[in-house]
């Protein structure tokens, strides 16, 4: 048995075939050359989609059912993505376009909820009924399951974590908020935190990294320096990791999930970046002194992961 899941992304959109073991068996991607109108979007959904099949070596008669994560709030009952800033959509119907162009109902979901599902079934979260997944990227996404259910609130729109607030009239988010996590704890964030510190130390060993161009700063940059004991460096990893535990914090106090992972590229400094985080965790968290913990780990899928949850929507939506 074949399931199609699609992620759709502002740069790139990625298809895949995935077994009811949830192994990707082929792959498809096409750009996704934004800005351009919203039916053009759905083609190369449908582009990246038959590319993958055709590269299993199947027809999409062999699919059972066609899944999409994308960026935005998404009701997944009506295939409605209400708004979406990145793709540009209002009140776009892309369930029915790409309905049209497949031949049969496709399942929608916000691309962060369907991550999480997809390491639910089969990655950090396996076996967890009640589990949270946080990507750390350009902002801070967060997908909620509680009772093996994804939450996305009565409107579609709940679970937007990376938009709690942990610093009351700070930094301005893009979201029109002052303060909110995502400000804070996106890798976007720890860039900026990186610059600011190099721009105070300029014998650090950061400025070596990026060759003396404060303009190749990446999230690795800092991360690279500590290890290489430099103090300034440290200082930023410290307080970046701070940030993201404060707002694990609140997220764990609210929902006390079986499991939370964390994600994103910058997921791949393992316990270089878990470790701090979950002994802020264990001072600052209300249920220390309950016997069951949340568990907090580091992602397993990689990009993956929205791929597998988006092909299994159907379990939950069908």
């Amino acid at each position: 048995m074949y399931y199609l899941g699609v992620d759709l992304g502002g740069t790139n959109i990625a298809a895949a075939v995935v077994d009811e073991n949830y192994k990707i068996l082929a792959t498809g991607k096409t750009k996704t050359n934004l800005p351009r109108p919203e039916t053009e979007i759905a083609d190369a959904v449908f582009e990246a989609g038959i590319l993958a099949v055709k590269n299993a070596g199947l027809s999409l008669n062999d699919i059972r059912e066609v899944g999409v994560g994308t960026p935005g709030i998404v009701n997944p009952k009506t295939g409605m993505v209400c708004y979406s800033c990145n793709l540009d959509f209002k009140n776009t119907n892309l369930g029915a376009l790409l309905e049209e162009r497949f031949g049969r109902r496709v399942f929608l979901e916000n691309d962060a909820n369907a991550a999480a599902l997809g390491e639910q079934l089969a990655g950090a979260g396996k076996g967890a009924d009640d589990f949270i997944a946080i990507t750390l990227g350009t902002g801070v996404g967060g997908g909620v399951i509680l009772n093996g259910k994804i939450l996305s609130g009565s409107n579609s729109a709940g679970g937007e974590l990376g938009h709690i607030v942990i610093v009351k009239d700070g930094e301005t988010c893009g979201c029109g908020r002052n303060g909110c996590w995502e400000s804070y704890a996106s890798v976007t964030a720890l860039i900026r935190q990186t610059k600011a510190a190099m721009q105070k130390n300029k014998d650090s060993l950061m400025w070596s990294l990026v060759g003396g161009d404060i303009n190749r700063v990446s999230g690795k940059t800092s991360f690279d320096a500590m290890r290489m004991c430099d103090e300034a460096a440290k200082q930023v990893v410290k307080e970046y990791c701070d940030y993201v535990a404060c707002g694990l914090t609140n997220i764990i106090n609210i929902f006390q999930p079986d499991v939370l992972c964390i994600g994103g590229g910058i997921s791949k400094e393992g316990e270089t970046l878990v470790a701090p985080i979950r002994e802020y965790v264990e001072r600052e968290k209300y249920s220390k002194n309950v016997e069951k913990q949340t568990i907090i780990k580091a992602a397993e899928l990689g990009n993956d992961a929205g791929i597998i949850g988006a092909a299994f929507l159907g379990n939950i939506y069908r």
